[in-house]
């Protein structure tokens, strides 16, 4: 079971976490999910610990049960600006303002964070499987990130982004080797098989 809260119940908590850093294309997503002290759900887990199903099932109860929300993207052109890395501070950063009311306390997955915020902030490493507000950020910005790759996967369906979402696949590489690279590639990230190699 989950833990409900980091310091004490009466703090407002916001778990924060983004999906899509590993990608080949697409944006990073990001979200900062502010949940009830005594918010419960059984199978509420870390996103990657999820089927779609359940992700598609634990979403509306999120969206309906948390205190306040906020997803946010960052897109591929400004990942290749700013670099990964700092894409996904920034989108979290964007998440967090983009709150109705103002948390106490950042709960951030992972081990680094640049705060652009007053509010303080705790990294947790794997913090998605162990806060409950951490993971219910992680399947909002999943399933918000999936989302938005199904859309641009009809422009391009080459490349198969409705079952990779963007990710590293031997399929993926294949088709930019045989197509090339959208718009929506990440222009500074190792694209084809060759590349990667070195």
């Amino acid at each position: 079971m989950l833990k409900q809260y980091f310091s004490n119940k009466e703090t407002i908590e916001c778990g924060c976490d983004e999906a899509g850093r590993g990608c080949l294309a697409g944006p990073v997503v990001a979200a900062a999910v502010i949940l009830p002290p005594n918010f419960q759900n059984t199978i509420l887990n870390d996103s990657k610990q999820l089927t779609d199903k359940q992700r598609r099932l634990l979403r509306p109860i999120i969206e309906k049960e948390a205190i306040a929300y906020s997803v946010a993207f960052v897109s591929n052109e400004e990942i290749d600006k700013i670099n990964i890395l700092q894409a996904s501070f920034l989108a979290m950063n964007n998440a967090v303002k983009g709150l109705s009311i103002t948390s106490e306390l950042l709960l951030i997955d992972g081990n680094r964070f640049k705060n652009q915020t007053n509010i303080p902030f705790q990294c947790v490493v794997k913090g998605d499987s162990l806060y409950q507000s951490i993971a219910a950020a992680s399947i909002l910005a999943k399933t918000y990130r999936d989302d938005y790759m199904q859309e641009i996967h009809n422009k391009y369906p080459q490349y198969q982004w409705n079952k990779n979402m963007g990710y590293p696949t031997k399929l993926h590489r294949q088709a930019i080797e045989e197509h090339g690279i959208t718009p929506f590639h990440r222009k500074t990230f190792r694209l084809s098989n060759q590349l990667s190699l070195f």
